[in-house]
């Protein structure tokens, strides 16, 4: 079995986002950057599908020559081959980065039984790579799982529902977009990281593509103002607490 992660290099979640002075850009400066959790969780079930089943994952990102990062990240948790589809840093699209994606898979000469992806980036959030990729290779697609199996030929999908599990049988090759929460993915050992410092990374330049809408401006969410209220020191401060949640209506008076 030929398994393909596609994943993306995102800012480290909990990090400060400032923009460049044209608003047109993320300031990555004093960023520290990471792969998508959702697509963490993809190279995870891709290398236990592999230590099962047996075959190869390749890991695949778009983005600039500092993603390399990611994908060694990627090959010491037991990926062997990686791929980079380098840019020269600007932002793409889901339909040109979906488009790059199937590019290089048809001019790779490799025949993958299954794609996985993040059910989406955790900076963009736009749920469209996968799909897009499914819809040019012509493949079947679920989106979203949280369960997986592969039986005689085919994958067995479960995507979880408020009232329980939407299950998809599905031919392979297929496209699947994977949800955090899947797997718990392993940390990388000290060993396989020394390993993977030493794989080859394949780099491949396409041509950029503009995406059909266009950026006027970057805009970081507002910021929520706080206000602090200090009742107290030790237990004098006891009442004044009690009034406050009576106020509050957590407990009647």
């Amino acid at each position: 079995m030929n398994i393909l992660v596609c994943v993306k290099r995102v800012p480290a979640t909990g990090g400060k986002i400032t923009l460049t002075a044209d608003e047109q850009e993320i300031d990555t400066r004093f960023l520290k950057f990471t792969i998508s959790p959702h697509e963490e969780c993809a190279v995870e079930e891709a290398v236990r599908l592999i230590e099962k089943y047996g075959g190869a994952v390749t890991v695949l990102t778009l983005g600039p020559e500092a993603a390399t990062e990611q994908l060694r990240d990627a090959m010491a948790m037991g990926v062997e081959r990686a791929v980079l589809l380098e840019t020269d840093g600007r932002e793409w699209g889901p339909e040109a980065t979906a488009g790059a994606i199937v590019q290089s898979i048809r001019a790779g000469g490799t025949s993958f039984d299954l794609l996985l992806f993040g059910n989406e980036a955790a900076d963009t959030g736009d749920y469209q790579v996968g799909v897009r990729a499914a819809h040019a290779l012509d493949w079947p697609c679920v989106t979203g799982i949280k369960g997986l199996e592969i039986k005689d030929g085919k994958a067995i999908a479960r995507r979880e529902v408020s009232s329980g599990w939407e299950i998809f049988e599905v031919p392979l090759p297929a496209v699947l977009t994977v949800k955090e929460g899947i797997n718990l993915p392993r940390y990388p050992s000290v060993p396989g990281r020394l390993k993977a410092r030493k794989k080859p990374i394949e780099q491949i330049k396409p041509p950029w593509e503009a995406g059909a809408l266009e950026k006027v401006r970057l805009k970081t969410p507002s910021q929520q103002d706080h206000q602090v209220e200090i009742l107290g020191r030790g237990p004098e401060a006891a009442p004044n607490a009690v009034e406050l949640f009576q106020k509050l209506g957590i407990i009647q008076p």
